[in-house]
């Protein structure tokens, strides 16, 4: 199977959707020939698709929400980038009032198929405004649909669900997750939301992790399993709807449980994983329920202070060795 970068694979996704459904059109700053996205995922397709269906916007979150709403609402498919995802705090009105419950609201007469699609996450040291990680805002509003993908694979074919989804749908993306290349079939394929994936099975501990943080779960349990100690990695895959019955299912086969994410601890999507497990599974557990988190601090500028805040993987070695 070929391998291509998470970046191509999302571009893949947009390309094919925007080939087979003419409703389908592109909204952002940036994206379109000049600079085809802040991290080129939309590079080519103005040039291929014309300027009406890659639609470079400017300067306002707000208004890009806005429009997309609109033109969801009246029957068109809009994928809106929003070049931040702390920038999505400017259309917050619009997403969490607008988009979320417009469909409830009209009694199902009318639908929001819109898609978000934004990049999270720390790692290349470009301070507070421009690193942190809220998806857990999105978790918290009913209507909205939550993907949190973090391999090529799972990039491409939740993003073309997305697309065809009837309800509106925040794509959250990683800044360090774009040059990562995995394989990616060339046939046609969708992966359904509310289905996690097992990236790596195991028996002694549960690691639920999101986004980048798999493959630094990834990695803690590969060297773990050379100290004998054997470690099941699961991926959500998408927040909302989240499948339940898989981690539920690891933590009862495994006894002890470790939640790696990005965000903030404090009312996090770690905190929402610890209560699901804490009611569906609590007498299965072994030993207390550990998070490993980014510390409830701003993003710090600096390189060394940054590396400190956010999980690594000694800090889920270190969380996983505390409970086995």
């Amino acid at each position: 199977m070929r391998e291509i970068s998470y970046r191509d694979a999302l571009r893949e996704a947009l390309r094919e959707e925007m080939i087979r459904d003419p409703t389908v059109f592109l909204i952002g700053e940036d994206i379109g020939r000049y600079w085809g996205g802040a991290f080129k995922v939309t590079k080519g397709l103005a040039e291929e698709f014309g300027d009406e269906r890659v639609r470079d916007t400017p300067i306002s979150e707000n208004a890009i929400i806005g429009v997309a709403v609109g033109a969801a609402i009246t029957g068109m498919r809009p994928v809106a980038e929003i070049m931040f995802g702390d920038l999505t705090a400017l259309a917050m009105d619009q997403i969490a009032n607008q988009a979320a419950k417009i469909r409830y609201m009209f009694g199902g007469q009318a639908k929001v198929p819109l898609v978000i699609r934004t990049p999270f996450g720390g790692g290349v040291n470009i301070a507070a405004h421009h690193s942190q990680s809220l998806e857990a805002w999105f978790m918290h509003v009913p209507g909205l649909q939550v993907v949190v993908a973090s391999t090529p694979y799972d990039a491409k074919g939740l993003l073309k669900t997305a697309i065809r989804n009837d309800n509106p749908v925040v794509f959250c993306e990683h800044k360090l997750l774009y040059p990562l290349t995995g394989h990616v079939p060339e046939e046609e394929y969708t992966i359904p939301f509310g289905v996690a994936d097992v990236k790596r099975e195991g028996t002694d501990v549960t690691v639920v992790a999101t986004l980048y943080m798999v493959h630094k779960a990834l990695a803690a349990a590969e060297t773990l399993a050379k100290e004998g100690i054997s470690v099941e990695v699961v991926d959500p895959r998408t927040l909302v709807p989240l499948d339940k019955e898989t981690i539920t299912e690891s933590v009862r086969k495994t006894g002890r449980v470790v939640i790696v994410t990005e965000d903030c601890k404090t009312a996090g999507v770690s905190a929402e994983l610890a209560a699901l497990i804490a009611e569906e599974a609590l007498d299965y557990l072994d030993a207390p329920i550990k998070r490993v988190t980014t510390f409830d601090v701003p993003i710090p500028f600096s390189p060394p202070l940054e590396n400190f805040v956010i999980p690594d993987e000694k800090r889920i070695i270190k969380a996983i060795k505390e409970i086995i």
